[in-house]
């Protein structure tokens, strides 16, 4: 297959300085059944530098969510599961890596922002506590301290903090719930956030308000962004490139002006006029062409 790119994915970075994050070749291959498998994604290849944010976009089932899910080690611990190609996170090797490396990553330098904020937190555990939970480990303050939890909730866009932090989930509204994951996040100062459908669930004011939130607080924070999303509008509001991918392949890649402005492919034309303008009262729906790039599958 002939990958279709506007600009090289490595021309944003210096030549002395290289990618934070560098995926090739990534493919993941999950059960379906007890003798059966499907191949999820296929030679993925990714670029983020110190700092920049990118959004992977594409259609339910393109492949996104578990290509997020992989660089951030968190598929499935099965013999069944099968990640090849490599993941690079500042030079060192994750593929093949041990269970303590990953946590490592993980426990200060990744974090995740998963779109059901109710299936990812304690539902047994003050939220004030969760966030206490997720802070950095410092010299004398090993969880972190309550000043440092009421600072990320406030980064988080949460107010009357003080109150919120003795409330558990099920007390929050669904974007609170979401807030209190970002706060979650930005506790470790990671170096990547990875936000993987962060508002499906929310209405649109909700949504609007977590995204700025996410956008102000990575901003402050100097932290490098993947945004994981079926909305293009997002993308085109938060990050710098974007990657689209189909049947578990990137198709296309490259600025995210040029991508939505001047599409190579097909398949990214057909996303863009599937999004429907405030004056388009049609009844018409548009169809996604396969991408022509060469064989899918």
């Amino acid at each position: 297959m002939t990958l279709v790119q506007n600009t090289d994915d490595t021309t944003h970075m210096t030549a002395t300085r290289p990618p934070l994050l560098d995926v090739r070749g990534l493919s993941v291959t999950l059960p379906t059944g007890p003798s059966d498998s499907v191949h999820a994604v296929k030679d993925v290849r990714l670029t983020l530098a110190v700092g920049e944010r990118v959004g992977i976009v594409g259609e339910s089932g393109s492949g996104k969510s578990v290509t997020g899910r992989a660089i951030a080690g968190l598929l499935p611990g099965s013999p069944r599961v099968k990640v090849d190609g490599s993941i690079r996170f500042d030079g060192t090797e994750m593929i093949g890596a041990p269970p303590r490396t990953w946590d490592a990553i993980r426990r200060s330098r990744v974090s995740m922002i998963f779109q059901d904020p109710l299936s990812f937190l304690n539902p047994t555990m003050r939220v004030g506590r969760q966030i206490r939970e997720g802070c950095r480990r410092i010299v004398g303050e090993p969880r972190g301290g309550t000043e440092k939890v009421y600072h990320y909730m406030t980064l988080a866009g949460l107010n009357d903090v003080e109150t919120v932090a003795r409330k558990y989930p099920f007390e929050l509204s669904g974007g609170m719930r979401q807030r209190v994951l970002i706060a979650i996040a930005l506790a470790k100062q990671p170096e990547i956030i990875i936000a993987d459908e962060p508002t499906t669930a929310l209405d649109v004011t909700v949504q609007r308000l977590v995204l700025e939130t996410l956008d102000r607080s990575v901003s402050e924070l100097g932290t490098s962004l993947i945004m994981i999303t079926h909305d293009l509008a997002v993308v085109a509001k938060l990050c710098e490139r974007v990657y689209v991918m189909y049947a578990g392949r990137v198709v296309e890649h490259g600025l995210t002006k040029d991508v939505f402005t001047n599409p190579a492919e097909d398949y990214t034309r057909g996303l863009l006029r599937s999004v429907r303008s405030l004056t388009d009262d049609s009844d018409d729906l548009v169809g996604l062409s396969s991408p022509t790039t060469g064989r899918i599958g």
